[in-house]
């Protein structure tokens, strides 16, 4: 029960963080900047926490869902599939990381076209 009260405590906290950051940065309707912007800024905060806390023992206890399912989860998934991408390449094994690469924008973007049909076709009845 503990675990699931630090991702929802980090997820909340994320969330927020992430809402802010798009006020900041604001909505521009000609390229998405401030999901680019969190996007990016996500992948280095991961990729910096991972570096600096991942072999400690309480990052691997409690640290790494509050901070990395929780707050870096709930501010962009994208830090995770960087980490993991990373990850499987600093594991020689550059063909899986590019499979999951490949596999992950084609497949994301077939589903939110399906997603999107369907729900315009559920509206249509």
């Amino acid at each position: 029960m503990n675990q699931f009260l630090l991702v929802a405590l980090g997820g909340a906290s994320g969330a927020m963080l992430r809402y802010s950051m798009f006020l900041l940065i604001g909505a521009n309707h000609l390229f998405p900047w401030a999901t680019l912007g969190i996007n990016i800024a996500g992948s280095f905060a991961i990729g910096l926490v991972w570096g600096m806390f991942g072999q400690a023992d309480w990052f691997h206890q409690w640290g790494r869902l509050l901070i990395v399912v929780g707050i870096l989860g709930g501010f962009t998934t994208f830090s995770t599939f960087s980490i993991e991408v990373l990850t499987l390449i600093q594991n020689n094994r550059l063909i899986a990381a590019l499979a999951y690469i490949f596999a992950s924008i084609a497949t994301c973007l077939v589903a939110v076209w399906l997603g999107q049909r369907l729900g315009q076709m559920t509206l249509s009845y």
